[in-house]
């Protein structure tokens, strides 16, 4: 596939319409899209615990490039608006503490839908074609979005404690599998301490329990954050892999609107 020149932008989304709140609550997101006229799938890009930084904005251009409209919401705006961080010790620690300490799974999935609202917005975006992607916490709330009804295709990348908890400390995320309505894809690495494998094995045994299409990839060698090209844990050749499978999940199920196998 040829990849697209880009427009991207800093926009400001309104809650209004998604929460029952009297304040007009904003929050910011990134968002990537096309140039060349068409009608592209819309995607949400989830943020690790570092916030929309670099490595974020660049997997929203890498999707874009592809050939959808992607846009990366700010998951801490309610509490540190525009925050970014680097990796160090330090900003782990306070990242771990805004996302598991002061975000809500109700507050996060009233943020997904409305940046997939907002896409609704967008003249290039088909309006029955969403799909979501995240890494690390967002690979958590991944799952979690995977409920929601516009999401047809997920992937999600080495979200630790799904089987044990929720943003906010509620039930655990794993509990809402039955939930999910669309196709999801769940990445990990057998050398990431956050995630034992009872863990894997319990996501997988309920996805399937439930009938959910999925699959569910394992990397020998595979550390957390293998992905991220600027993290010391980065596994080239894992994160080819899972590319290429997340680009079959997008264009498979949301070119098509069918779910894939």
């Amino acid at each position: 596939m040829t990849e697209q020149a880009l427009h991207t932008s800093t926009v400001k989304i309104s809650l209004r319409e998604t929460t029952s709140d009297e304040q007009n609550l904003q929050i910011s997101a990134y968002v990537a899209q096309p140039q060349t006229p068409g009608v592209y799938p819309g995607i949400v890009v989830l943020q690790e615990i570092f916030g929309v930084n670099a490595h974020i904005r660049d997997v929203t251009d890498r999707i874009a490039k592809l050939g959808y409209v992607a846009i990366a919401p700010s998951l801490f705006e309610r509490i540190v608006p525009g925050y970014e961080a680097g990796y160090t010790e330090a900003d782990i620690e306070q990242g771990r503490q805004y996302a598991w300490s002061q975000t809500t799974v109700g507050e996060l999935l009233t943020d997904i839908q409305a940046s997939i609202n907002y896409l609704k917005t967008i003249p290039q975006v088909k309006p029955d074609s969403f799909g979501c992607i995240g890494f690390c916490f967002g690979g958590h709330v991944a799952y979690l979005a995977a409920t929601l009804p516009d999401i047809k295709a997920t992937a999600a990348f080495y979200g630790a404690g799904i089987p044990t908890r929720s943003p906010g400390n509620q039930t655990p995320t794993l509990t809402r599998t039955k939930d999910i309505m669309g196709n999801i894809y769940v990445f990990f690495g057998l050398d990431d301490a956050s995630i034992p494998p009872e863990h894997i094995h319990e996501i997988e045994t309920e996805l399937a329990k439930y009938n959910i299409p999925h699959r569910l990839f394992r990397y020998d060698g595979a550390n957390h954050g293998f992905f991220c090209d600027r993290r010391a844990s980065y596994n080239p050749k894992a994160a080819a892999d899972a590319w290429e499978q997340v680009q079959r999940l997008f264009s498979n199920v949301l070119a098509s609107n069918v779910l894939a196998g």
